[in-house]
């Protein structure tokens, strides 16, 4: 049998062998890289989004009374002052994910330092309370987001939701603020709402336990359907803006033409014609 005093360097070089074999840890998530970031799990990261897909928020147009309350509430969080959660909330198209991002583009600390803005995907709502520890050590004012946001039947991650944005022993950090947006005011769909009546022993109580979670943002802003007016102020100001020749009475013409094979009006659907209109015109966006 060999001697131990001759096993522990052969030890020492399988265990040096392993460590270079196994896999390279990841480095702690940052908010030093970027301005604007998506958050991923499994494991855990922070990727830097380079150049932020948005529109100029003067381009932004039959929703001036939510984005001056947006751009109020995200000022005063810029600069250390309270503020609060905002759903926004309403109909498809008009431009809920798109004011968050053109704030996000505008607002700027005191000192002149862009806030930062990550995203969170619906599906990673349950990692929501690491991506805080991330953010809660940071120097840097965060807009937490999360697109399309409501949830099924089946889903309970809205309880640990609840508890993150108001509630919890630690309770949201002072450097960051939730916008979400959601087709659902309530951000459950009326006939899970229904189904809790109808199945529960208590059914108010059961109905008011999902219901609460929308009560965690102070700020509810509702975004309604596009009449024709509003339509064609925003191809307006578009075909303004990107310099396309063309007449406002063609431009009219064809953008309601456009809107009535789509089936609807709103500022997604007056987008989708400019980028048409300027393809036909050799007009890069």
């Amino acid at each position: 049998m060999a001697d131990k005093k001759d096993l522990i360097p052969l030890l020492a070089r399988i265990a040096d062998a392993l460590d270079r074999l196994a896999p390279k840890r990841p480095p702690s998530p940052s908010l030093e890289q970027g301005d604007a970031f998506v958050w991923h799990t499994d494991p855990d990261r922070l990727t830097a989004v380079p150049e932020v897909n948005h529109i100029p928020l003067s381009l932004l147009k039959g929703i001036d009374h939510v984005t001056d309350i947006l751009r109020n509430n995200t000022e005063q969080f810029a600069r250390g002052l309270p503020a609060n959660n905002a759903l926004l909330w309403g109909a498809r198209g008009m431009g809920k994910s798109s004011l968050i991002k053109a704030l996000h583009a505008e607002v700027r600390t005191p000192d002149g330092a862009k806030l930062a803005l990550v995203e969170i995907h619906r599906e990673d709502i349950p990692s929501l309370p690491r991506l805080l520890d991330v953010i809660r050590n940071s120097r840097r004012r965060v807009i937490l987001f999360c697109d399309d946001l409501s949830f099924d039947t089946e889903d309970s991650s809205y309880k640990s939701l609840k508890a993150v944005l108001e509630g919890g022993i630690e309770g949201r950090p002072t450097n960051v603020v939730f916008y979400a947006t959601s087709n659902r005011r309530h951000l459950m769909a009326r006939e899970m709402m229904e189904n809790e009546r109808s199945t529960a022993i208590n059914p108010s109580e059961a109905v008011e336990e999902k219901v609460s979670l929308s009560d965690r943002f102070g700020l509810w802003l509702g975004f309604h359907s596009c009449p024709q007016d509003i339509y064609l102020k925003m191809v307006d100001c578009y075909v303004s803006h990107y310099h396309i020749p063309v007449t406002q009475e063609a431009a009219h013409a064809q953008a309601l033409e456009w809107a009535t094979t789509r089936g609807a009006r709103s500022g997604r659907v007056a987008w989708q014609f400019i980028q048409d209109l300027a393809g036909r015109h050799g007009i890069r966006l």
